[in-house]
């Protein structure tokens, strides 16, 4: 069974509805969908890694 989590705050960019995101990864691909529509997104673990690389703030180092 995959784990599906809701991103909360988030909006469905076709429908525009709120808190109907969820994200989960099927055959190691990330995917995000619409709960409300059907709406669906996937981006390779590079594509992934990409974006955060230009989008991340800072990086926890736990000792």
């Amino acid at each position: 069974m995959t784990r599906k989590r809701f991103v909360a705050g988030a909006k469905c960019p076709k429908c525009h509805a709120q808190d109907s995101i969820v994200l989960f990864k099927e055959n190691g691909i990330e995917t995000v969908e619409c709960v409300e529509c059907d709406y669906r997104e996937q981006q390779t673990e590079a594509k992934v890694s990409q974006k955060a690389k230009s989008e991340v703030i800072g990086l926890f180092k736990p000792d």
